[in-house]
């Protein structure tokens, strides 16, 4: 149906949770909420297709202004009032909602329909003068900013002033008089800044609100939110029109947060912040310090108690957290949202394994709300509890982790001196939706004001960022570059550290230790436990349990890249089952390098076969060491893979030594003569395009007797582990195949040492031969390829480059900035896979070796297999495992088991 024909508003009271993808997140869980009989004010959502629609073509479809008046008037008949009237006006609000919570990102106008005639008649209404004009100068001031474009700076600088001139500390001292006048002088700045009065007609200004939601989900802050979070950006929002209630109507109104649960720690219980004589923006922009929901409680019982069922009864509804808006208009309990509420990773952890214990969830569900990303953050380091600490002062503990760092005042000082690989802590006030860059910078945020459902608390949980807020005896003098607290003065530069699990900030830098959660990884349950206190246990127990959980799901088996046995062994600690890559180049730095060096300048076969045999017992050992290390599990090794001239000094270095040398008379001597030749064989060997040049293959095919020597070092290897019982599954990759002709040539060689090898032995244990798919020619002719491989595995890093033309080395810092900014891709396919591109090819490979082989072994060795939403598409991709560092292998584990359970439920794979 065409837009302009399609129902483009609802009614809240037409629609529920499962239409999230038209009327977003807020609209359909205020339909929800409706639908459920809760006191929600009535209202009306206008769908993300109208705004996808408008965004296109820069206007409106011409039903929509139509189908706003039917929704609109609906709503005035069933309240009896009219949007702005003189006599008792209708107001409403203009709030964003799109599909993906978005904190702050987007925009909210309030008091919709007040204007120079209809605020006298709230007045009157309400009988409070004072609340019908601070409702006015809050319109024109958030109109103003968020419709109109204008600083927002221009119109806190006049409320600062007229406190000031009042005598007043806040808002809600500012008297009657001052209001007025401060009105006037909004109206003013609206004048200077537009070059035309503010809006007086009701309906303009919910037209004109409405547009600005819509061009809010454009703007720079709300698209690097989406980047960052991978939203994508053809969504659109909805916009939700409600008709105002009034937590600003004296002391027995205000306005609230709450969770169900603390979405901090995860602990259970009510849990939230309250303002009274307040609106919601109030609360969530954290300009003044909230009261708890205990204070609430004395304040106004019969309301809180309301809102304590209300809260269990949307916790057993939705089966989860619960963030919650509530406002109370004279002792009236309003329910303005809800939704599935965002929690760090620890909360996220407890919260699963609490409610399955709850009974109100299964395994498989909590296994499904929990992520690799969650997991990886908890196996972040915690400062050391035994180290000495100056203690400055203690505020909120908002979002967890240890955070150290350069103290920094602003957004973009953060966004500069990160840049610069300084480590910083974002200290603010209050952060706003502007600050968003600098939060993404710095390691954490602290600020003087705020609750822990304010803006810096929510934004820095949802990002896994440590935020300490509401530390109010800090003093922040942003001009100054300066913070005071309890007389001890910290510059910008200076170091600070702060804990977001408990709070406290402290001076200078802390020491950090591993998480118990790597202890557990590592050591095991019983030594975490060991070290843990009561809360840091329980995460602790939960995150065995649902790791444990994914386990027993997953069908995709988890290796490590690993290259050392050191390596390998702490990989097995972590839960590999294997090695899925050792990279034998790394084998040959340090003092081996000068092996290599011999190996290149041979000049001749006898001194090539020389540097070959001094090798061949290092490697030897190397490979002893690595099968004893992963006895029992299958142990994948490459052959040599990078360009031999990395081996080799700078060619530019060693140039300029050779020519300063001869310069200065000293050409004859031995050690200069050394550095001619050398640089003659770096010559030899130089390469425009080295990681497309003499690599991986080529290089067995080219040097001879460096593969064979390798193959025989590893067969060796494993012929000496089985002799003394051990149990070796050892296999070798081919790397960099393009053609099954290079693979048919070096298995040539390769198995004629390995049969000399079994010879010499009396046996030896099987060893399959496989390859690298990292060109695309290799998977587009995997079927021949099979023919002579008996595993794939794809190395994606490089498959990767050569499938986008892409030289990571360099288009990382010069053009991926502009490529996330312009949409070309979300994120970068060197962090997560591209599953158009990469992916298609990646498919068409695995279907061809299956064919041709069915035991084919498929597996992947970039470091994509350790990426949460890449581990998902080689599920689907049928792999039979995923190879990552050993520090991401609990999190391909436990995404192995998600998708496991994601297959199942959009059935199977493929």
């Amino acid at each position: 149906m065409r837009p302009e024909r399609a129902q483009l508003v609802f009614d809240f009271a037409e629609g529920d949770r499962t239409q999230v993808d038209l009327l977003g997140g807020k609209g359909a869980n205020l339909a929800e909420m409706t639908k459920l009989g809760l006191p929600v004010p009535p209202g009306f959502t206008v769908t993300t297709e109208a705004c996808r629609y408008y965004l296109e073509r820069g206007e409106e479809p011409q039903s929509l202004r139509v189908q706003i008046t039917m929704a609109l008037r609906r709503l005035e008949n069933d309240l009896g009032r009219r949007l702005g009237d003189v006599v008792d006006p209708l107001l409403v609000s203009v709030r964003s909602g799109a599909k993906h919570s978005m904190p702050g990102m987007m925009e909210t106008v309030l008091n919709v329909g007040l204007n120079d005639y209809s605020v006298k008649g709230l007045a009157e209404a309400a009988k409070d003068e004072r609340f019908a004009w601070d409702s006015y100068r809050r319109l024109i001031q958030m109109f103003g900013r968020t419709v109109l474009d204008i600083p927002a700076e221009r119109f806190e600088h006049e409320l600062d002033a007229t406190k000031a001139r009042a005598g007043v500390a806040t808002d809600v001292e500012i008297p009657v008089s001052a209001l007025i006048e401060l009105v006037e002088e909004f109206k003013h700045i609206v004048q200077d800044a537009t070059g035309r009065e503010f809006p007086q007609d009701p309906r303009e200004q919910l037209d004109l609100a409405m547009r600005a939601v819509f061009n809010s989900w454009n703007t720079d802050r709300a698209r690097l939110y989406r980047r960052r979070e991978r939203i994508q950006h053809d969504l659109g929002t909805a916009v939700n029109i409600c008709a105002m209630v009034f937590g600003n109507l004296g002391e027995t109104s205000g306005t609230g947060v709450c969770f169900t649960r603390d979405p901090a720690s995860g602990q259970p219980g009510v849990y939230g912040d309250y303002l009274s004589n307040a609106q919601g923006e109030d609360v969530v922009a954290g300009i003044r310090n909230t009261l708890t929901l205990e204070d609430f409680a004395a304040l106004d019982p019969s309301s809180h108690a309301e809102l304590t069922r209300i809260m269990r009864r949307l916790e057993t509804h939705y089966r989860d957290l619960c963030d919650i808006e509530f406002t109370v208009e004279r002792g009236k309990l309003w329910m303005l949202q809800t939704r599935v509420g965002k929690r760090t990773a620890a909360a996220a952890f407890r919260i699963a394994t609490q409610l399955v214990d709850e009974r109100l969830i299964t395994s498989d569900e909590a296994l499904a709300r929990v992520t690799g990303h969650q997991l990886a953050q908890l196996m972040f380091p915690q400062f050391d509890v035994d180290a000495e600490r100056v203690l400055l002062t203690r505020g909120m503990a908002a979002s967890p982790g240890a955070a150290v760092g350069k103290v920094v005042f602003d957004s973009a000082t953060a966004v500069a001196w990160a840049a610069r690989g300084e480590p910083v802590v974002l200290v603010r006030r209050e952060t706003n939706p502007d600050d968003l860059e600098g939060m993404i910078a710095a390691t954490g945020v602290l600020t003087s004001r705020g609750g822990k459902t304010s803006h810096a608390a929510v934004v820095a949980r949802g990002m896994g960022r440590t935020c300490v807020c509401g530390a109010e005896e800090i003093e922040v003098d942003a001009a100054g570059r300066t913070l005071s607290v309890n007389g001890t003065r910290v510059a910008e530069g200076e170091v600070l550290s702060i804990d977001g699990s408990t709070g406290e900030v402290f001076a200078g830098e802390l020491p950090v230790v591993a998480s118990p959660v790597v202890i557990y990884l590592e050591q095991g349950l019983d030594a975490a436990l060991a070290v843990a206190d009561e809360q840091t246990g329980e995460l602790v127990r939960s995150v065995d349990r649902l790791l444990r959980h994914a386990d027993q799901a997953r069908v995709l088996r988890v290796r490590a890249n690993a290259d050392t046995a050191e390596d390998a062994t702490r990989a097995r600690d972590m839960g590999a089952e294997g090695i899925g890559l050792c990279r034998t180049e790394h084998m040959f730095l340090g003092e081996r390098r000068v092996l290599i060096e011999r190996l290149i300048l041979a000049d001749g076969p006898g001194a090539r076969d020389a540097a070959l045999a001094e090798l061949l017992p290092l490697q030897r050992a190397d490979f002893v060491a690595l099968l004893e290390a992963m006895d029992g599990l299958p142990t994948t090794i490459r052959l040599l893979d990078p360009p031999l001239h990395e081996f080799l000094p700078d060619r530019t270095e060693l140039a300029v030594r050779v020519a300063v040398a001869q310069a200065t008379g000293r050409g004859d001597e031995p050690d200069v003569a050394a550095d001619v030749t050398l640089l003659s064989a770096v010559d030899r060997l130089h390469e425009s395009n080295p990681m497309l040049g003499l690599r991986g293959v080529r290089l067995g095919l080219s040097v001879p007797g460096l593969f064979a020597m390798q193959v025989r070092a590893i067969a060796e290897a494993a012929a000496e582990r089985a002799a003394a019982g051990g149990r070796p599954l050892v296999e070798i990759m081919v790397p960099l195949v393009g053609s099954v002709m290079e693979l048919h040539l070096i298995r040539d060689e390769m198995d004629g040492v390995l049969a000399q090898v079994a010879a010499a032995a009396g046996g030896a244990p099987h060893i399959p031969i496989g390859t690298m798919i990292e060109l695309p020619r290799a998977a587009l002719t995997a079927r021949r390829i099979a023919e002579a491989a008996e595993f794939f595995s794809f190395g994606t890093n490089d498959l990767t480059q050569t499938t986008w033309g892409f030289s990571r080395d360099d288009v990382e810092a010069s053009i991926f900035a502009t490529y996330l900014d312009k949409g070309v891709f979300t994120v970068s396919p060197f962090e997560s896979l591209d599953r158009d591109g990469v992916g298609a090819l990646i498919r068409m490979a695995v279907q061809a070796g299956r064919e041709v082989r069915p035991d084919i072994k498929l597996g992947i060795c970039g470091e994509h297999g350790g990426d949460p939403e890449s581990v998902h598409f080689f599920h689907d991709a049928g792999l039979d495992y995923v190879s990552c560092s050993a520090f991401r292998v609990p999190v391909a584990r436990l995404e192995a088991g998600r998708a496991a359970l994601a297959s199942d439920t959009a059935g199977g794979r493929l």
